[in-house]
């Protein structure tokens, strides 16, 4: 049964949290009253972390074991928010050996140091596109395939240890601040400077999330693990259900800024393996469902 609790005491240790989805969970937390230890490469920087916050503790990773172990020890955590990745659809050879570590290895080596440490709770981070063809596991790339991977190994450790997790699929998402380039910001970025834009020809559906709401699901997430202990080894969709075509996506753009796209529909091929139609096969998060709807989402980031 899940009950209320506070939080104002609660210690959490968060990966990935210099990217914007992370940085938004930190600064929730933080305003929710939790300590907040964060992980962070050496040479990452902290730009979207309020790093003068008290509550507030950076740790630099070296990408050792050892490192990491130190860490867990030191930051005493009682959940672990695990959304390091390195994110690429495309990639050069080069990039395979970093892609694999940080999706892989990294995951790995922070399992060993929670459970070496006691540390039995984890919120780890999946993604839609690892059901390519609304299929339960088809990977649309390489980098899909290795969340997968990870996700396997979080099995073993949560079949052999008191580990507990939840894992989060995310779809697209934007928000205010965003430094990506998501699809949201580029047409808006275009309206705005009636630049011209060569886009695929558009039927392809998109489902969009409001960073406000993935961040809601990632607390939730916290609590249930928490406050529940007969939760083991969950998976949740993080789904508007509400998928839209990039076409009408851009007409709801033109609509709201009241500025024309110039684009070019067609003017660049689709991506192999485009996924057409999002997974719908996902469940939900008990409690959690999207409030901010797109139009009002898009209202909200026009004048920034």
């Amino acid at each position: 049964m899940k009950e209320k609790h506070s939080v104002k005491s609660h210690n959490a240790l968060v990966t990935g949290a210099t990217g914007y989805i992370g940085s938004m969970v930190v600064k929730r937390l933080l305003a929710e009253g939790w300590n907040v230890h964060v992980i962070a490469r050496e040479k990452s920087s902290l730009a979207l972390l309020p790093v003068q916050a008290a509550s507030l503790m950076i740790h630099r990773h070296e990408g050792t074991t050892a490192s990491l172990f130190a860490i867990v020890q030191q930051a005493e955590p009682e959940i672990v928010f695990h959304l390091a990745s390195l994110a690429k659809a495309t990639y050069v050879p080069e990039q395979i050996a970093p892609m694999l570590h940080s999706n892989i290895v990294f995951g790995t080596q922070l399992l060993e140091a929670m459970a070496a440490h006691r540390v039995y709770q984890l919120i780890n981070t999946g993604t839609f596109s690892q059901h390519y063809g609304n299929q339960s596991y088809s990977p649309k790339s390489l980098y899909d395939a290795s969340k997968q991977a990870f996700k396997d190994i979080l099995s073993y450790y949560t079949e052999s240890t008191p580990i507990r997790a939840i894992t989060l699929e995310l779809y697209d998402n934007y928000g205010p601040g965003d430094p990506r380039s998501k699809i949201v910001s580029l047409l808006l970025k275009a309206a705005k400077e009636q630049q011209p834009l060569a886009m695929s020809p558009g039927e392809q559906l998109i489902e969009l999330v409001h960073i406000d709401d993935v961040v809601e699901a990632y607390v939730l997430a916290a609590h249930r693990l928490l406050n529940d202990d007969s939760v083991k080894d969950e998976t949740y969709a993080v789904s508007s259900g509400k998928p839209v075509s990039l076409k009408k996506l851009a007409a709801h753009i033109e609509s709201i800024v009241g500025l024309p796209l110039q684009i070019d529909w067609g003017g660049r091929p689709y991506h192999p393996r485009e996924i057409m139609v999002p997974w719908n096969k996902g469940r939900q998060m008990p409690n959690w469902r999207p409030t901010i709807t797109l139009e009002e989402g898009i209202r909200r980031l026009k004048d920034e």
